[in-house]
């Protein structure tokens, strides 16, 4: 489905939204990989503004039609997770796990543990696999690249980002409710 700019017409895998997404998620992945030389409150920051918008250019990609499936190529190895991973797990501390309450599971009141560092985790890879993958000189490769952020958007890493993005509000604004309760309390 080509679109028209200008009357002239545009190929979806060249559009300004997913050149917006992959700039998000390049920020995300460039962000991430020097995390070890932030501190714990900068990370929070940075993520709690990130979020919004990779939700945002994610939901606006557009719908490509595959030309070849056999482009499928991921980049970020196991190592590379793990160290991540750990950076992060210690970088957010006691407060890395969180429980969630799953809809789509049949129990609706069981509590669900998960951790802040194993999401923005999983999101760098698939946002990494994105970024590199769009970079190859094919447009096959910048097809799928597209197609399968898209995808992964829809069912994995949207529900990672609501569900951390959630933590991460509470965790930067429970200082500031305590305060106001506080306040609260001394007024009566």
């Amino acid at each position: 489905m080509e679109r028209k700019e200008n009357g002239v017409p545009q190929d979806p895998v060249y559009s300004k939204t997913v050149l917006e997404m992959l700039t998000v998620a390049n920020e995300y992945c460039l962000f991430l990989e020097k995390a070890e030389s932030y501190d714990r409150q900068d990370i929070l920051l940075f993520l709690q503004k990130i979020c919004p918008l990779i939700y945002i250019k994610a939901s606006l990609l557009p719908v490509i039609e595959l030309t070849d499936e056999e482009a499928a190529e991921h980049f970020v190895t196991e190592e590379e997770w793990e160290g991540l991973f750990n950076t992060l797990h210690l970088k957010f501390g006691e407060d890395d796990l969180y429980y969630f309450i799953d809809p789509h599971e049949r129990s609706h009141t069981d509590p669900v543990k998960s951790s802040l560092a194993e999401n923005f985790t999983d999101i760098y890879q698939d946002l990494k696999d994105f970024v590199l993958l769009y970079q190859k000189p094919r447009k096959v490769s910048m097809e799928f690249a597209v197609y399968e952020c898209k995808r992964l958007f829809e069912t994995r890493y949207g529900f990672r980002l609501v569900r951390a993005h959630s933590v991460l509000h509470y965790l930067l604004n429970k200082e500031g409710d305590k305060g106001e309760l506080q306040d609260l309390f001394e007024m009566l």
